[in-house]
């Protein structure tokens, strides 16, 4: 069953369509890898999804799912070494899109789950400043994982990461898949087979939409 069905979706920026007629539905269960050259319309479409800007024409239809409860990875940004929050803290405030002013224990048991969940607890009152790339990407993964049971959206998670810490994050986000069940959509720019770890692709290419198994589209690349 969908649990996500895009339909006949166009989207842009002061009616200037980035995205044009996308009709695709996403299973639960899928994990869809977005790829495409710059200014395809990758993170346009993340915003459609996430309800951060409006469509120009078509429809993003949510199925037993709500819009605030999707797990939402950004692009990690330099961080201020002074920069004074825990990991606990940024991993708890993932919790805040509910709607609360305070957080309860669901909250902070849930923080604790997820940090657990990604074999990060031993970080728990370190700052985020001093830790490492690749352990900083799994504390903002454990923070959009207190979004979301059910829909886990990444964008371009594994930039600049050295190819172990980047495994080990590709190995993460595969166990939350395959063993909690969680959807997943990541943006990636990189469309090298190993790199390519989700059963279905979404290409977006100018006047050119792919979107299947990911061996199809492995085949595809290599006739082409």
């Amino acid at each position: 069953m969908s649990i996500l069905d895009i339909e006949n979706l166009s989207l842009g920026y002061d009616n200037r369509v980035v995205i044009k007629d996308i009709n695709i539905s996403i299973d639960e269960g899928d994990f869809v890898c977005v790829v495409g050259p710059n200014g395809a319309g990758k993170s346009t479409l993340i915003k459609g999804i996430l309800g951060l800007i409006k469509p120009i024409k078509g429809k993003v239809k949510y199925n037993k799912l709500k819009q605030n409860t999707i797990g939402y990875m950004p692009q990690e940004t330099k961080v201020d070494q002074n920069f004074p929050a825990t990991v606990y803290e940024i991993v708890l405030s993932g919790t805040l899109n509910r709607g609360r002013l305070f957080y309860n224990k669901i909250d902070k048991k849930s923080a604790d789950d997820n940090l657990k969940l990604l074999g990060i607890y031993n970080l728990r009152n370190k700052h985020f400043a001093d830790l490492s790339g690749g352990q900083r990407q799994k504390v903002l993964l454990a923070r959009s994982l207190c979004a979301t049971s059910k829909l886990l959206i990444l964008d371009e998670p594994s930039n600049n990461l050295d190819s172990v810490s980047k495994k080990e994050l590709y190995d993460a986000i595969i166990k939350l898949n395959k063993e909690n069940k969680i959807t997943i959509i990541m943006i990636t720019h990189d469309l090298d087979h190993d790199n390519l770890i989700g059963n279905k692709i979404l290409s977006l290419r100018e006047d050119d939409v792919f979107f299947g198994k990911t061996s199809d589209f492995v085949r595809r690349i290599h006739h082409d």
